[in-house]
């Protein structure tokens, strides 16, 4: 199931599989930590010689997440089973975080990473009996604070090449230059172009194909790049996860150690808000059409 599959109405929230709010037996009140700002950590340092500090990076911890006021609703007996299936979809794991996504309006809904860290559910033998428990409170916590545009984009180029022109050795004839004349195909000008809807740095996805040697992905707008020192044969794919900061050579071997000194840290080559253009790029000789660097990513939001 794709993040956000049942997601179609103002106030659903699906966590995994779990789906919470209008026309599911588990509504809720009220919302908190989802429209607010992170908790920061600040780099700035007091001034010794003045009132103030300097200015330091405002680094964002992970984000919490609490609906309260859930109420539950079943036919008279079947409470136990509704509230047994609560558990099972929020239950306390250590593996990775599930996909949280919260549509509050007719705006497209955010997805978030998230894992459960409590879940109460007020006993009461009356509620039980009748179908009805009130004031359930489910709190996640993600460690990526920010939220993200439900569709993954992407784009794909190959290397540059020129456009191939006009074939001047055609053979002689009335028609050999009949309008309208064929210049061939366009060329590439292996340029990639990310577009950030929101307002948070998201950090994409760019996965490299051969054959191709020392492939370079350069980020127009700042002049930052991600360049590896290696080969790449024609059925070779290197991976570089710039969220956390892993390169990884056809799902299995890091390559990380193969970043050449012009390359900025991985976890630096992030999309700011709005327009980004990147141009990929080889070392001379390295002109195969075959081979090819694409970027996914998705719009994020504080």
């Amino acid at each position: 199931m794709a993040p956000g599959d049942l997601v179609t109405l103002p106030g659903h929230v699906q966590f995994d599989e779990l789906l919470l709010g209008p026309g599911s037996a588990y509504g809720w009140q009220s919302l908190s930590g989802w429209e607010e700002t992170p908790e920061y950590e600040s780099g700035s340092v007091n001034r010794a010689d003045g009132h103030g500090s300097y200015p330091g990076r405002l680094l964002a911890g992970p984000r919490t997440i609490t609906l309260e006021g859930i109420v539950i609703r079943t036919d008279p007996g079947w409470m136990g089973g509704a509230v047994r299936a609560l558990a099972a979809a929020t239950a306390l794991r250590d593996d990775d975080e599930q996909p949280l996504v919260i549509k509050l309006d007719d705006s497209p809904p955010l997805l978030s990473w998230a894992r459960c860290i409590r879940r109460a559910v007020p006993v009461a033998t009356g509620g039980y009996a009748i179908g009805l428990v009130t004031e359930g409170r489910v709190q996640f916590e993600a460690s990526d604070p920010r939220r993200y545009g439900l569709i993954e984009q992407q784009d794909t180029t190959p290397l540059p090449a020129p456009e191939p022109g006009l074939d001047w050795h055609l053979d002689p004839g009335p028609e050999a230059l009949a309008y309208p004349l064929e210049f061939g195909a366009p060329g590439s000008t292996g340029t990639l172009l990310a577009v950030n809807d929101g307002d948070a740095p998201s950090h994409p996805l760019v996965t490299i194909r051969g054959p191709v040697s020392r492939p370079s992905v350069t980020n127009l707008r700042t002049g930052e790049a991600i360049e590896y020192d290696l080969d790449l044969a024609a059925d070779d794919e290197l991976l570089v996860d710039t969220r956390d900061g892993t390169v990884t050579l056809n799902q299995t071997a890091s390559r990380l150690y193969t970043a050449t000194a012009r390359s900025v840290p991985e976890q630096l080559f992030a999309l700011a808000p709005g327009t980004t253009s990147f141009v990929f790029r080889a070392a001379p000789g390295s002109t195969d059409l075959h081979a090819s660097a694409s970027i996914r990513w998705r719009s994020a939001y504080w």
